[in-house]
């Protein structure tokens, strides 16, 4: 009976340890194609990632809309909006939350990005990147033909806007 009683205190400890690296292990990598989807956006369109063919794409999961972190983020890549078109790169955020969400954050933070809404986790489980209650803050950068060039786990909201730059800068080259 003791040792029912530490397996059930210790196995969920154990999982919960584990969980980023079983993450890890399913996300798509460097080099690959990019798995397609289509999810909704804040303007309620259907937006598949085959519809950005052509131009590079940064591809960013983030936990919860309005939250400080997520917040940061997105404001961070609004003020570099003009950057990332000059060099023919959309920006595009994937979380859980639900189109209204979406509809509400983008209203509030004034965001002109797409963010869609992945409630199901279809998507951000396609790229590791579902963190068990809300979407891991993981990024890929998508070159125009549809290949993952860069991956990024668990980033930094206020210096990675300008990461994903100067990444592009060397990728363009």
């Amino acid at each position: 009976m003791k040792l029912i009683r530490t397996l059930s205190l210790v196995a969920p400890l154990a999982l919960t340890l584990m969980a980023p690296a079983l993450r890890a292990a399913n996300l798509p990598a460097e080099g690959t194609a990019a798995p397609d989807f289509t999810l909704s956006s804040q303007e309620g369109k259907s937006v598949s990632l085959h519809d950005f063919r052509g131009q590079w794409v940064v591809l960013y999961f983030y936990p919860k809309d309005m939250t400080p972190g997520c917040t940061i983020e997105a404001h961070n890549f609004q003020a570099d909006q003009d950057k990332f078109t000059a060099k023919k790169t959309a920006i595009v955020g994937v979380s859980v939350d639900t189109v209204d969400s979406h509809v509400q954050f983008c209203t509030k933070e004034n965001l002109t990005f797409k963010l869609l809404a992945d409630p199901s986790h279809a998507v951000v489980d396609k790229y590791g990147s579902f963190g068990g209650v809300v979407a891991a803050r993981n990024t890929f950068l998508i070159d125009p033909k549809g290949v993952i060039r860069k991956v990024y786990t668990g980033v930094k909201p206020n210096v990675h806007s300008a990461e994903l730059l100067t990444a592009l800068d060397a990728l363009q080259k």
